[in-house]
């Protein structure tokens, strides 16, 4: 079972959705990088359920705690280890469909190949378990801070409601206005409204998610196999429940030509090198162009609903129905925006520092 992502700065995830606890093992951090508790709570408090209407009422606070790695105040160059505990369990909820397997879910193909199952909250294949990207999002977000580069995450798509373009400026500010994390404030409206009535069918819906990186030098990726954009792509979609990972204009590219697909390069003002379009999402080549990189995810709807599905049962190998209890979000997309920020943020860190840009072992020094 492979836990662990990144070349130097690496997050090894463990823990599962009703265990004991969640957490990340961040090795690779180079030393003397100001970091707290309350740098990482800040961003598990974006993804932690409960927050509102929109999301599971399971409710946890996500409290984290470092047990290693900082030594007054900074990092020290050793493995840094975060962990929440679990304080609202109800692993009741799911005695009744341990033998039968969910529709939409792994719970099939996990007991397939390795003959043992925790059901109990979908267990290590809950989403729950991105506890551990926002851990090592939060402390590759500060280093990424370090050089300047600064990443955001928005939802530009429920359903079949799509976002209005809204300029980066006024991007943020408008993100914190709604449960829905869109910077298309009436588009959220709308957004909002139809979460809400497939949450009252016993149902949900899916979206996408629009993640932008700024700041991001020129010659970040290694070419054939350490190209950015598939570091990106293998990190976005091992998010839970992402179905698709496009880079710039992305799939629409099918449909334009060259001429209209290129990114023409000029002189800025400054004498820097720019394109005048980025439909290619900052990464040319495998390597970032210093223009803003761009990634979306297509995330699907919550496999958990209330509805009645065909199934079967597992033990009696039997066709049968099944009714899911619990609590689940009825879409995910909003809670799912901290973790492609911290997703980018992760592969970002370990390919500034594979690429030279920040010392590998001591931030106080020059490459």
């Amino acid at each position: 079972m492979t836990n662990t992502i990144g070349k130097i700065f690496s997050i090894t995830s463990f823990g599962s959705s009703h265990g004991k606890a969640l957490g990340a093992v961040v090795d690779g951090c180079p030393a003397n990088l100001k970091l707290s508790e309350k740098d990482i709570q800040i961003e598990l408090n974006k993804r932690r359920p409960g927050t509102s209407a929109l999301t599971t009422s399971r409710e946890e606070e996500d409290k984290i705690e470092i047990l290693s790695g900082i030594f007054e105040g900074k990092t020290d160059g050793t493995p840094i280890t975060g962990i929440v505990y679990n304080n609202n369990q109800k692993s009741k909820d799911y005695s009744n469909i341990k033998n039968t397997a969910r529709p939409g879910h792994g719970d099939y193909c996990w007991l397939e190949k390795y003959g043992i199952y925790d059901y109990n909250g979908g267990g290590r294949g809950s989403g729950r378990t991105t506890i551990s990207h926002v851990i090592g999002g939060a402390i590759a977000k500060k280093l990424l801070k370090t050089k300047g580069i600064k990443i955001t995450s928005h939802v530009v798509q429920i359903g079949d409601i799509k976002a209005r373009s809204i300029d980066y400026a006024n991007l943020e500010e408008n993100i914190n206005k709604n449960n829905v994390k869109c910077g298309d404030l009436e588009s959220a409206k709308l957004m909002e409204e139809l979460i809400l009535s497939k949450k009252q069918e016993g149902d949900s819906v899916g979206g996408i998610v629009e993640t932008i990186a700024i700041g991001v030098p020129v010659g970040l990726g290694e070419p054939v196999f350490g190209k950015l954009d598939g570091d990106l792509a293998q990190i976005l979609m091992s998010i839970n429940a992402v179905k698709g990972v496009e880079i710039g204009l992305g799939f629409d590219s099918a449909k334009s030509t060259a001429s209209e697909l290129n990114d023409e390069f000029y002189y800025d003002e400054n004498g820097e090198i720019k394109t005048k379009t980025n439909n290619s999402g900052g990464i040319l080549g495998g390597m970032s162009n210093g223009m803003p990189i761009i990634s979306r995810i297509t995330v699907k709807p919550t496999p958990s609903i209330s509805k009645i599905q065909n199934t079967v049962d597992l033990d009696k190998k039997e066709n049968t129905k099944l009714e899911i209890s619990g609590r689940h979000d009825p879409c995910i997309c909003p809670r799912v925006t901290t973790v492609a920020e911290s997703a980018t943020a992760i592969i970002l860190a370990d390919h500034m520092i594979r690429g030279g840009f920040i010392h590998p072992s001591n931030l106080n020094k020059d490459i």
